[in-house]
């Protein structure tokens, strides 16, 4: 039994945005411009929210990068009329594109706002065509998208450790952002595994979810900066 999740340290998170450019490459997103985001039209996978706290002058600033939690009981499951998105066995909230037919139902039920509609499709002049990744497709416009946990990391470590006859070891699987971020805020690996590092931040004093009273019950768990 596999759970795929993410831990990420919010002590550690800098906002320098390493994570959502390497998202960004891994991934095939297509940057929209200014225009299209004034419109609301904006096309990130992860995003990096700042919080403030304490009092004038006395001020600290907390970044928290916010992407699709993976939800055990996702909202964003049981509305879609054409069954485009699901939960896999190995616990990732999937995307089906080629069902998918736009109603945005799910993004409207998503609590995170962590679901984005492809307005254009990819557009990539030459020769930025050679930038993408062939291991992911490019989106048709009027499809929902999504963090996918680098899915397609997930199935190429697991087809090496099949092939070497052993099972996929503890840190192995990195995803893009995990692999980017500078300040090794990001920890990836399986929450099922209870020796996995990251089922043990998980269990840490310092672990909470996000929106965790919605009973989403989601696979991403943020670790609360200290004082």
């Amino acid at each position: 039994m596999t759970r795929w999740g993410m831990a990420i340290d919010t002590d550690r998170c800098t906002g320098c945005g390493a994570c959502v450019v390497a998202c960004h490459a891994e991934n095939n997103i297509q940057t929209v411009g200014e225009e299209e985001a004034r419109n609301g039209r904006a096309m990130h996978w992860m995003r990096i929210e700042r919080h403030y706290e304490g009092v004038f002058p006395d001020v600290r600033i907390r970044f928290m990068p916010v992407l699709c939690q993976h939800c055990a009981a996702a909202p964003c499951e049981p509305v879609c009329p054409v069954y485009a998105t699901y939960r896999n066995p190995e616990g990732l909230n999937a995307m089906v594109y080629s069902r998918c037919i736009g109603t945005r139902y799910c993004a409207n039920n998503c609590p995170y706002s962590v679901r984005f509609f492809n307005w254009h499709g990819g557009e990539w002049p030459e020769p930025l065509q050679l930038q993408l990744n062939p291991d992911v497709a490019v989106r048709p416009a009027g499809v929902m998208e999504k963090c996918t946990f680098c899915v397609q990391r997930i199935q190429d470590v697991k087809g090496r450790a099949r092939s070497e006859d052993r099972p996929v070891l503890d840190g192995e699987i990195r995803t893009a952002c995990a692999q980017s971020c500078p300040a090794q805020a990001i920890v990836f690996g399986d929450l099922e595994d209870p020796t996995s590092r990251v089922a043990q931040l998980a269990r840490s004093d310092r672990a909470e979810r996000l929106l965790g009273d919605l009973g989403t019950n989601p696979s991403v768990i943020y670790l609360k900066g200290g004082e």
